[in-house]
């Protein structure tokens, strides 16, 4: 295809307007205006093709933080990462052409124009719900989100890893989550209190949990272990020490051997001094 530079004069109410198509910037943008359609297409039935990896992604996310988690969301922004991240492939030159703001607004100009005169790749397509992820003609828009909470406190002498050896005890996340009341939201205790220290089992540690019988066989689902200890403190504080469905004998602590401390005190270490 084609487009030649030229000078296009729109006829009717503003014909003493012209609108120039002089500029190398508009004319690479109708031709983007009219292949958007179809490239659209493609990129959908890119994201179609991974589709089933966002989707359990955002499943492990819900199952360990919590079911008000929104799924939807979680895929769409993920999606939308993805195309910003892809511009990567494009770089951008050091010197940016001189008048942009024009160039923008001619360009917009120039796919009204090319919607009026009925492009033959335009014609008779209409948007359809899943194109919302790579709009085309206008740039994307994100909802205001709510306001970044404040920075999460690691510090004190909760989190200094000399304070697990083989004598402490633990327990697991979904026990802790049962034992302060919150049994009905599954995670809900990693949410309202997220300066927590919680150990992410790995598939060894799980398999020797679960040959003991401190948890089921639970294959690739996640499984936290906290400190009996701070559970203990949150059961005695304002929030709970009153509450009726406070049940602590649901925790069942237990101990775990030497080289499970060990890693759990690496893990400690590293989420106290990551940059929150």
């Amino acid at each position: 295809m084609m487009i030649k530079h030229r000078q296009i004069h729109r006829r009717g109410r503003r014909s003493h307007m012209a609108v120039s198509y002089t500029d190398p910037q508009v004319s690479m943008d109708l031709l983007r205006a009219v292949l958007q359609p179809s490239f659209n297409d493609d990129i959908m039935a890119v994201f179609k093709k991974y589709q089933k990896f966002f989707d359990k992604a955002a499943e492990n996310v819900k199952e360990n933080v919590g079911d008000d988690i929104q799924t939807d969301q979680l895929i769409r922004e993920a999606c939308r990462n993805t195309l910003e991240h892809a511009k990567q492939l494009f770089p951008e030159g050091e010197a940016k052409r001189a008048g942009s703001d024009i160039a923008i607004k001619r360009a917009r100009a120039a796919d009204e124009d090319c919607i009026q005169r009925g492009s033959p790749l335009l014609k008779k397509r209409k948007t359809r719900p899943s194109a919302a992820l790579v709009s085309s003609d206008r740039p994307m828009t994100f909802s205001q989100g709510k306001p970044k909470p404040e920075p999460i406190k690691r510090e004190g002498p909760k989190w200094d890893p000399s304070r697990l050896n083989e004598s402490s005890t633990f327990v697991l996340g979904s026990r802790a989550n049962k034992a302060l009341g919150m049994g009905g939201t599954r995670g809900r205790i990693y949410i309202k209190h997220s300066d927590l220290f919680k150990y992410a089992a790995d598939a060894k540690d799980k398999q020797w949990l679960a040959e003991r019988h401190h948890m089921r066989a639970t294959g690739g689902k996640m499984a936290y272990l906290l400190i009996e200890e701070d559970i203990q403190d949150l059961s005695r504080s304002d929030d709970y020490k009153d509450c009726p469905d406070v049940r602590m004998d649901e925790m069942k602590p237990f101990t775990v051997p030497l080289w499970m401390v060990e890693k759990m005190q690496r893990a400690m270490e590293a989420q106290r001094d990551a940059d929150l």
